[in-house]
């Protein structure tokens, strides 16, 4: 059964076998549940199989992909039939799980963004094995004072400890993608910032990196009524850019912007 990859869906399968080994390699699966976010035509399901996992869920959007999948593995999946984005994921099983994603690049941010917000301290997962397009995967993992750190870095760093494992070339997809994808491994950080609302993360590192190239007074002066005096008190210099404080000091930001309007 042939399924064309849709470009509609962000479809491109992941055919090379040093790199599908790779991944299956990254953590251990043997005997622990297993999701798969976009299984695709099952390349990489199949090698999860070989590693005998105790079960494995499967989300797949593609009404013809889930069809190939029932007739390539019949009983061995469970197969959920949903856009990933509408899946409430920590209700798929009571057993925190392994994940793989080849994400779709057209929502990869948009998922890994809803995870982490929707994580409280029960992490419904054990690691994230994922795939992005090479240059998101820069912003996720870029460190303050560099040229691609951003509010994904921030976010990303708040609840997840974040490895690079392997870059991988179009040549190892069909179709071939135009650019190169990066595949990261995420495990829970065991203390993170308790922040009374996520959305409030979300709305300071907007504020402050839609004018990455202007100073910290502008952002600073939107978001706090007295803003000498909280930037005195994180001894931050407001002549500095949003790109040059460090992850903690936008938590700590945020906390304050929360004790003082929460």
């Amino acid at each position: 059964m042939f399924i064309k990859p849709k470009k509609s869906l962000g479809q491109n399968f992941l055919i090379d076998r040093t790199v599908l080994e790779q991944i299956i390699d990254t953590v251990e699966i043997t005997n622990k549940e297993v999701l798969e976010i976009g299984p695709g035509s099952g390349n990489l399901t199949a090698y999860i199989l070989k590693k005998k996992p105790k079960k494995i869920y499967v989300i797949e959007k593609d009404n013809d992909l889930v069809l190939l999948l029932k007739d390539k593995f019949t009983s061995e999946i469970d197969i959920i039939n949903e856009d990933v984005l509408k899946v409430p994921e920590d209700e798929i099983s009571d057993e925190k799980l392994i994940v793989f994603g080849n994400l779709p690049y057209n929502i990869s941010t948009e998922i890994l963004s809803k995870w982490i917000i929707n994580l409280n301290k029960n992490f419904w997962f054990e690691s994230l094995v994922l795939m992005f397009q090479k240059e998101v995967a820069e912003r996720i993992i870029a460190e303050s004072n560099t040229s691609k750190y951003g509010r994904l870095s921030i976010l990303s760093v708040w609840k997840m400890n974040i490895k690079k494992i392997i870059d991988i070339k179009p040549h190892s997809f069909s179709p071939r993608p135009k650019i190169d994808s990066t595949l990261l491994l995420f495990t829970p950080r065991v203390n993170f910032f308790e922040l009374k609302d996520p959305k409030n993360l979300e709305m300071i590192t907007r504020v402050f990196f839609n004018q990455r190239r202007k100073m910290l007074k502008k952002p600073f002066n939107q978001i706090f009524r007295d803003a000498k005096k909280i930037a005195e008190k994180f001894n931050i210099d407001l002549n500095l850019r949003p790109q040059n404080l460090t992850p903690e000091i936008y938590f700590k930001l945020v906390k304050e912007y929360e004790s003082l309007n929460c």
